[in-house]
């Protein structure tokens, strides 16, 4: 770094040139959004797509084109995917790193305007209220307020004087200077932490995890069984190339539970166009059900909680000679200030200003703590710090002052003299002090009913803050939190394990430091908490990459919004409510419709087990299965999983559906066998045992439909109608295209099959549904055998 640079002229162009080359410039981190290429690549390359091109390629190489429509499927799901991940990522790539995007630098003695990217080291810029500081710096001439909070958590501004370091991220409150830039692009403190957090995180989605499962079961088992049954239908069976083939992939593409992988992405891209039209960035598809499971919600105090502002909180008159509010409006017309309490005075004080003559006026400065006018009809009026203001005589208000700092309020004084100013701009001496006026960091609007509806949900609520903790503790009673007293200065907390029982014994954390906000995040998951984080600073990064849920606050750090699965991109926090109301809706819906696909994926595994045993053929093609499908579970589970749903989510995805699932699958696979023996006695050939195992299937699906759309209502049954009438047209008109032998051509059959495979359904249900229930409480019981016999022993 070179030290002799000269303030008024800068570097010049040649020794920019050379710090360019020598990588000397500001280069932010890489953005964590994917590439288009590999977006495109994620969601193409899966297991899923893997398992149905191969079977879509058997399906091509015996040229049974008209079976081919699974596929559609598979297109269907990868755009879905690929559509939404390139929206969020051109939506998130338009934030910018630093909110402030040029920033006045001094080069060959003129001043310029450049990117904050063009930046090199050693660079002269001039910063100035409302800037935010680019570059790790330092200050070499003037004087400058700054707010770190985006880094720190804390949220009093700090004076930065001559040879005092400023660090990149940091906003200026009020004044001007000349900074020298001391370090550039991954150097800056910012880009050390953000660095920290760049390894991809797995989001915590159980459906991702069932979904998973599952897929990673029938790939295990999709192989062996396949090769079985190709062999059993061509050699054993003798069946012809194409018919063997076709019936095969029959088999297999009944186990892949494709539909329930496309209607999971359709009901969460729906979630994230909805959440989108309150302005919430989805970066996570999964992070709407994670949200919709939280039950404890970490909550940043600046820029969450509070608008990052200041605000006059009450006045307390001691002097009513005076018109303080008047007082306050004169000051205001007349001073120039450009700082927080400057602007919370304008907010607080709004209305006309008396017509005051005013003489002189003394700006706010950052030695003095105070700024004044004289009218030249009323006296001078001053506003500041009590203790700058009345110096020796501050004892005077100081138990009222150190109440409400006791508070975790700042004090200004509004003072009042007859007396003008002294010539050199000082106090006069007889100061009364007219009204004393607390200020406090300003309420969201919509923070206290936020929070009400997370507690009356069984959201627990923890404040973390990097500030003083009493600050943060009324910030929090303002807000609404019920048990706001409840606080730590977690600077007492030296060890880790006084951090991790910190977690759960204290609601409201101050001056937490980011390590620690990761270790209580962490602290809370270890204890079976799905914990939800928010932030808008970097110092808020770790945490947010350790929590379940990550929500950043547009207006805040690119940092943040970068690591973070949802961005509240007007930085409103109610929107936190629709967040996880659109994961109840989502999971709730998808966990009810789910039970429709599995069943297909069980019935499917278990028939094709059946028929390599029974050295069967197998009674389906795919584009039957894609019948079914589509009329009793595609379609329908996209309706039931749209509809609005705000029930709270319990129990285990994967545990629920497969106890929904599993009697429907049994009663399939008891009528199809039935079909194939009663079929063989009857002497139906393998076409017309076909079309009744289809019929007989469709029919249990739609019972199975019926039973899932409880309670019935108008929408309900026109949708429980329109699928019936659509698979009876089907079956009755569309012969053809599904390999279908007409029923007038084997009508006697037909009846003495289907009418003992029809009035069985329903009981059958019913009996495997009670079988499921007594496993799982014998199962139960099991589990808890262990525990109960180990206690019994620890009690003797």
């Amino acid at each position: 770094m070179d030290n002799h640079i000269n303030l008024e002229i800068g570097l010049s162009q040649v020794q920019v040139e050379e710090r360019i080359a020598a990588g000397k410039v500001n280069i932010q981190p890489q953005s964590k959004t994917k590439t288009i290429g590999r977006i495109v690549r994620d969601n193409s390359l899966t297991l899923f797509n893997m398992l149905n091109i191969i079977l879509a390629l058997m399906v091509i190489f015996v040229q049974s084109f008209q079976n081919l429509l699974f596929i559609n499927i598979v297109i269907i799901n990868t755009l879905i995917g690929i559509i939404q991940e390139i929206k969020a990522k051109k939506t998130i790539d338009r934030l910018s790193l630093i909110s402030q995007p040029h920033v006045t630098v001094i080069r060959d003695g003129n001043r310029q305007e450049i990117v904050f990217e063009k930046i090199v080291l050693d660079d002269i810029l001039i910063l100035k209220a409302g800037k935010q500081v680019p570059s790790d710096s330092r200050v070499v001439k003037g004087e400058l307020e700054i707010n770190e909070s985006l880094l720190t958590g804390e949220s009093d501004s700090i004076m930065k004087y001559e040879g005092d370091s400023l660090l990149s991220g940091s906003f200026v409150v009020s004044g001007e200077a000349s900074v020298l830039v001391t370090q550039v692009g991954l150097e800056n403190y910012a880009s050390k932490l953000v660095d920290a957090v760049k390894v991809a995180k797995k989001p915590n989605s159980e459906i991702m995890k069932a979904l998973g499962f599952i897929m990673k079961s029938i790939s295990i088992v999709i192989v062996p069984i396949g090769l079985l049954l190709l062999y059993k239908q061509l050699i054993v069976q003798a069946l012809p190339l194409q018919a063997g083939v076709t019936q095969t992939v029959a088999a297999l593409i009944g186990m892949i539970p494709e539909g329930l992988v496309l209607l999971t992405s359709v009901a969460l891209a729906v979630g994230v166009i909805r959440l989108g039209q309150h302005q919430t960035l989805v970066q996570e598809l999964y992070c709407i059900e994670t949200l919709a499971r939280v039950d404890m919600l970490c909550l940043d105090k600046t820029g969450t909680i509070t608008e990052g502002n200041m605000e006059v909180l009450s006045m307390e008159t001691l002097c009513h000679d005076k018109n303080p509010v008047q007082a306050i409006r004169a000051l205001i017309a007349n001073l120039k200030d450009d700082n927080a309490t400057y602007r919370a005075l304008c907010e607080s004080c709004k209305g006309e200003a008396p017509k005051w003559q005013c003489d002189r006026v003394v700006p706010f400065s950052s030695e003095r703590k105070w700024s004044g006018a004289f009218f030249s009809d009323q006296g001078t009026f001053v506003i500041g710090a009590p203790e700058f203001i009345l110096k020796e005589r501050y004892p005077e208000i100081q138990d009222k002052v150190e109440g409400y700092a006791s508070e975790g309020n700042r004090v200004l004084m509004l003072g009042y003299a007859s007396e003008p100013f002294k010539e050199d701009g000082s106090l006069p001496d007889h100061i009364k002090t007219v009204a004393l006026l607390p200020m406090g960091d300003k309420i969201r609007q919509e923070a206290k009913k936020t929070l009400e509806f997370f507690r009356n949900q069984g959201v627990t609520i923890k404040v973390i803050s990097g500030d003083n903790p009493v600050t943060v503790s009324q910030v929090a009673h303002r807000a609404g939190l019920l048990d706001w007293d409840n606080f730590v200065d977690a600077a007492t907390l030296t060890t880790e394990e006084a951090v991790r029982k910190a977690a759960l014994d204290y609601s409201v954390f101050g001056r937490v430091t980011p390590g620690q906000k990761r270790l209580l995040i962490e602290s809370l998951k270890n204890q079976g908490h799905t914990v939800a984080m928010t932030g808008d600073g970097v110092n808020d990064v770790l945490a947010l990459r350790e929590a379940d849920c990550s929500i950043a606050m547009a207006e805040g750090s690119d940092a943040v919004r970068q690591v973070s699965q949802l961005v509240l991109l007007d930085s409103n926090f109610a929107n936190f409510t629709r967040v996880l109301m659109e994961g109840r809706r989502v999971i709730n819906n998808i966990t009810r419709a789910a039970s429709l696909f599995l069943v297909k994926t069980m019935f499917s595994l278990l028939l094709a087990v059946i028929v390599i045993i029974a050295n069967e053929a197998y009674p389906f093609v795919p584009i039957q299965l894609t019948l079914i499908s589509a009329l009793t579970i595609g379609a329908p589970s996209v309706f039931l999983a749209l509809e609005p749903n705000k029930n709270r989510i319990t129990g285990n995805f994967l545990e629920k559906v497969l106890k929904k699932s599993l009697p429907g699958a049994l009663t399939v696979v008891f009528n199809v066998v039935t079909i194939m023996i009663v079929g063989a006695y009857l002497s139906l050939d393998h076409q017309q045992i076909s079309t009744l195992a289809v019929i007989s299937t469709g029919l249990i699906g739609l019972v199975i439909l019926f039973r899932v759309c409880q309670p019935l209502d108008n929408k309900r049954w026109a949708l429980f109608f329109a699928m019936t009438v659509s698979f009876l047209c089907c079956v009755l008109f569309l012969e053809d295209l599904f390999f279908l032998t007409p029923i007038p051509d084997f009508l006697p059959a037909m009846f003495i099959v289907l009418g003992i495979t029809t009035l069985d359904i329903y009981p059958l249900i019913r009996i495997f549904g009670w079988g499921v229930n007594r496993v799982e409480g014998y199962l139960n019981r099991r589990e808890k055998e262990p525990t109960t016999a180990k206690a019994t022993v620890l009690e003797k």
